[in-house]
């Protein structure tokens, strides 16, 4: 034990308790001199001073609780002390056993006694130090209890080098939290250090001094945090280049941590810039067809190229709808497009039907034809038009429903015909409606959509008009045949014959149902793979790039019931009464006979009508 705590504790009279220091001779005041030089010096009776230059732990003080030696029985205090020590009373107050091991040291008989007692408690004070030294980092206050102890400890044994070490340990402690709370607040005030300074600094030097210091960590992870966040404050201000730069410095913090961070953010802000990029084409485009679009419409350009990487598809489809608008208006022939919808999302992919001319109807010697597909006639388009590439799927008319609470006339009617695998015929079933497959079943969201009316499909197309500002329609008879046909002029548009592999959805001699049926009237030596709807644009498509206009569902059109074509438009517009209750279905279906397939076959159904075999797609002015 230090000759420090051999010193002469003193009582006052009349029972008042003073606070009892320990004297040191002038050789212990030397050595704490000496020591105070190397960055430990001793200061007043019960309080150490910690200097240095990066020392942050000031000024350590405690007190020694005064124990009254006068009529004390020293067994008993020896008692008293174990008993604290062994309840971890250490130091608190008179009845600690830090206390009362200081003052039995001071009797020669108990001094060994002391010296043993304030050894174990030395090392429980120096346990409970490194235990509020680790818990600090959670919970701050535990820092000031670590400097408690540690003024405990020097206080003790100032020459320890256990305490010594203590010592250090919560000094380290103090420079640790004070410049981890400079980083706090250096990142609080926006001062990340991105540029040699500031939080950064601040916690980096924590790791310098304390490899793995959590709070420390942590504080470098949100300042990366927080460029991350000013990168993606850019990129939403459509600053992407400032947006890199900020990335690129948060790329610097923390270059070998092995995380995906920023990566992620970097994928985050492509995605911003592809979002953005997209709704300046989108602004383009729409501007165009507009008086004075094309100008702005290269403004929107300008803006898209100066965010854009070099080569963005974007970039280059908006320059050319602006050559093509200048030199040929807003489209092109074969074009394939969408429109933007209000609700969000997009509508049917549409391609652009050239203009052109066409001989609509049956030869009067087409075998299989009828009087209804007569005179065969000369159409004229004098503008291209737009036909959505598929049929309306269950999907797309599922969104309609779902953003109108359109009840369709089945739903109404509660009920539609369905095909029949046992009767292998078409019957009446109850609460079959749009969202019913051929047999009735829960149809998947990529069939054509079945069981409408046209009623209903006339209230979709109102719908999409409405979302997109653009007038969707359904189409004239004179548009279907025209782009069935696709330039060709044979009974059907794939020539004479059964159709080639996958080019429709119809009767082939090949196909089998679940059951094992087979067509009784069918195109010999083919089959599609399919008894009932394929998937919308499950065919191949035609020369226009239009699928299953020849099979797979036949399809509402908008023009009014005439027995033939006489008086008939030729300049492809619907043919219409007001108020008439019969409509035309073109197109054959997956249960059409090869009579029903070709390409100037027609038939009469009324407005209400809903089947397994009767669906719809949309037509779009230009």
């Amino acid at each position: 034990m230090s000759s420090a705590l051999r010193g002469t504790w003193i009582v006052l009279v009349a029972g008042v308790v003073l606070a009892a220091g320990c004297s040191r001779d002038p050789a212990d005041a030397g050595a704490g001199d000496a020591d105070a030089g190397a960055g430990q010096a001793a200061g007043p009776a019960g309080s150490v001073t910690i200097s240095g230059d990066d020392s942050a732990a000031g000024e350590l003080t405690w007190q020694v609780p005064a124990v009254d030696l006068q009529d004390a029985d020293p067994g008993e205090l020896r008692r008293r002390a174990d008993a604290a020590l062994a309840a971890g009373r250490l130091y608190e107050d008179a009845d600690a056993a830090i206390p009362i091991y200081l003052a039995l040291s001071t009797l020669p008989e108990h001094a060994r006694f002391a010296a043993g007692g304030l050894r174990r408690a030395l090392r429980q004070v120096v346990r409970e130090g490194d235990a509020a030294i680790a818990a600090a980092a959670d919970e701050p206050g535990e820092l000031a209890r670590a400097r408690l102890l540690a003024a405990v400890a020097r206080t003790v044994e100032a020459t320890d080098p256990a305490v010594i070490r203590f010592l250090e340990r919560v000094d380290l402690a103090e420079r640790v939290h004070a410049l981890a709370d400079a980083g706090d607040r250096a990142l609080a005030e926006g001062q990340l250090g991105d540029h040699g300074d500031g939080a950064l600094a601040a916690y980096r030097r924590v790791l310098e001094l304390q490899p793995g210091q959590p709070r420390a960590l942590q504080g470098i992870a949100a300042v990366e945090s927080a460029l991350i966040r000013r990168a993606e404050q850019s990129a939403a201000a459509g600053d992407f280049d400032i947006a890199d730069a900020w990335l690129a410095q948060a790329e610097q913090v923390r270059p070998d941590a092995g995380l995906d961070t920023v990566a992620d953010a970097r994928a985050r802000i492509e995605r911003m810039r592809a979002t953005r990029i997209a709704r300046l084409r989108d602004l383009g485009i729409a501007a165009l067809p507009k008086f004075g679009g094309i100008d702005v419409a290269r403004r929107h350009l300008a803006q898209l190229l100066r965010i854009a990487r070099p080569g963005d598809p974007a970039a280059a489809e908006l320059r050319e709808r602006i050559t093509l608008a200048v030199h040929y208006g807003m489209y092109a022939p074969g074009q394939v497009f969408t429109d933007a919808m209000s609700g969000g999302g997009r509508g049917p992919q549409m391609a652009v039907v050239p203009h052109g001319a066409f001989t609509m109807g049956a030869p009067a010697n087409e075998p299989g034809s009828s009087d209804h597909e007569k005179p065969a006639h000369a159409v004229r388009f004098e503008r291209g038009f737009g036909l959505s590439i598929r049929e309306v799927s269950v999907g797309e008319f599922r969104r309609f429903v779902a953003a109108t609470g359109h009840r369709t006339r089945a739903e109404r009617r509660g009920f539609s015909m369905v095909y029949d695998e046992r009767s292998n015929n078409f019957v009446r079933r109850s609460g079959v409606a749009w969202h019913s497959d051929y047999l009735g079943r829960p149809a998947d969201d990529g069939l054509p959509v079945v069981h409408v009316s046209a009623r209903d499909a006339q209230a979709y197309v109102e719908w999409l008009s409405a979302q997109t500002g653009k007038r969707y329609r359904l189409p004239s008879e004179a548009e279907f045949e025209y782009a069935l046909r696709a330039g060709t002029s044979g009974p059907w548009p794939w020539g004479d014959g059964p159709p080639p592999p996958r080019v429709a959805n119809t009767t082939g001699a090949l196909d089998r149902s679940p059951a094992g049926r087979s067509w009784a009237n069918a195109f010999e030596g083919y089959g599609d793979g399919f008894w009932g709807p394929a998937p919308v644009g499950s065919m191949e498509p035609n020369a226009w790039g239009l699928h299953d206009l020849a099979g797979n569902v036949s399809e509402w059109v908008a023009d009014c019931w005439h027995d033939g074509y006489r008086r008939a438009p030729t300049d492809g517009s619907a043919w219409v009464n007001p108020g008439c209750r019969d409509h035309v279905i073109r197109g054959g279906s997956w249960a059409s006979s090869p009579a029903q397939t070709r390409a100037a076959w027609r038939a009469p159904a009324n407005v209400d009508t809903t089947n397994a075999r009767l669906g719809f797609r949309v037509a779009r002015d230009l």
